[in-house]
């Protein structure tokens, strides 16, 4: 019922509220430019892979490499397997593993271990003040044998990949509470730091090109809040021209771009406790959510002809299990995100 006491003034002001209210609701969600149009993709969960994340596919797109868990594994491990589920093989058995990808010439593979430092503390690999220290990069032969260690110190030294050319290998090292973005040749040697921001906390980060890298940041000031507020930026290897690519103030998580180099897929959290994958186009800001699923999506990854997503998911393969978060592929082919000619 309408209360006819309220004073005129005050109806107008209210009114200017609620005007005031809808005009920059809509220019916040112009800003965002998302589109909300759920679209029908096929999903399928890995077979054979019942644990496991952080998941990126080889040169010719027939096989994942990333971090599992077996029933026999005293902790995750770095795996490789066919896109099928077949063909599984752990590459390496000491220590801790964690972020790994494969050389562009598909002959050899890069991880992160802490198999040289089994004696510091484990740390967690989840919490970003507490990183496990003396997590090294290693490369290996595609069976996990001729072992050589990048990296010599007691820092943390992960989310590793490497240039589409293969002459360098793009990281993040965490010294003293600060992570900063570092290359460094694949024999290991020419370490540079191309990252220097004392408040700013860069990472995750990948190769649109030879020459620009995408990557996510969160302010030091923000760390250990859930979910934890992070934007997404691109620059040139040398650490120049920075541009800020997310201008919310949400999470934006985890990104990966496309063959095309036009677009990149990332990790968005929605309210009140999901995460979602999205789309997002480097030229008009456009953003497609990919993902409808309560619970976690994320840690996406795109095959080299731009058909296939993989993203780790803890929705259920099957009603009756309990969930864990595992390794699933998406057909995205009707998207046309492969390599220009």
């Amino acid at each position: 019922m309408i209360n006819y006491n309220i004073p005129f003034r005050l109806l107008i002001v209210l009114s200017l509220i609620l005007i005031a209210f809808l005009t920059y609701g809509l220019i916040f969600i112009d800003t965002e430019n998302i589109s909300q149009e759920k679209e029908q993709f096929k999903v399928w969960a890995v077979p054979n892979i019942e644990e496991g994340a952080e998941f990126y596919f080889s040169p010719d797109g027939k096989s994942l490499i990333g971090n599992a868990k077996f029933e026999d594994d005293p902790t995750h491990q770095v795996y490789t397997f066919n896109i099928d589920g077949t063909n599984i093989r752990r590459i390496n058995d000491k220590g801790e593993d964690a972020c790994s990808y494969y050389f562009p010439d598909g002959k050899r593979l890069i991880y992160t271990s802490t198999k040289d430092h089994t004696d510091l503390p484990k740390g967690n690999w989840s919490d970003a003040r507490n990183y496990p220290q003396g997590a090294e990069l290693y490369s290996c032969d595609l069976d996990g044998s001729n072992v050589k260690r990048l990296t010599n110190n007691e820092y943390y030294d992960a989310e590793v990949c490497v240039s589409p050319d293969g002459k360098w290998i793009l990281f993040g090292r965490q010294i003293e509470g600060k992570m900063n973005l570092w290359l460094m040749k694949p024999d290991g040697t020419g370490e540079k730091q191309i990252t220097f921001t004392d408040d700013r906390q860069e990472g995750g980060a990948f190769w649109i090109d030879n020459e620009t890298i995408i990557y996510r940041a969160w302010e030091r000031k923000v760390e250990g809040t859930r979910p934890m507020p992070m934007t997404i930026f691109t620059m040139k290897k040398d650490g120049s021209d920075v541009k800020r690519i997310t201008h919310d103030d949400g999470t934006n998580w985890a990104p990966y771009p496309t063959p095309d180099k036009e677009h990149f897929v990332f990790v968005k959290f929605l309210k009140p406790h999901n995460y979602e994958i999205f789309l997002m186009s480097l030229v008009t800001g456009e953003q497609t959510r990919l993902t409808y699923d309560d619970g976690f999506d994320g840690l996406p990854s795109i095959s080299p002809d731009g058909k296939l997503l993989q993203f780790a998911s803890n929705r259920a393969a099957d009603p009756d299990q309990p969930r864990s978060i595992r390794p699933y592929l998406m057909d995205i082919s009707s998207l046309n995100l492969g390599p220009k000619e």
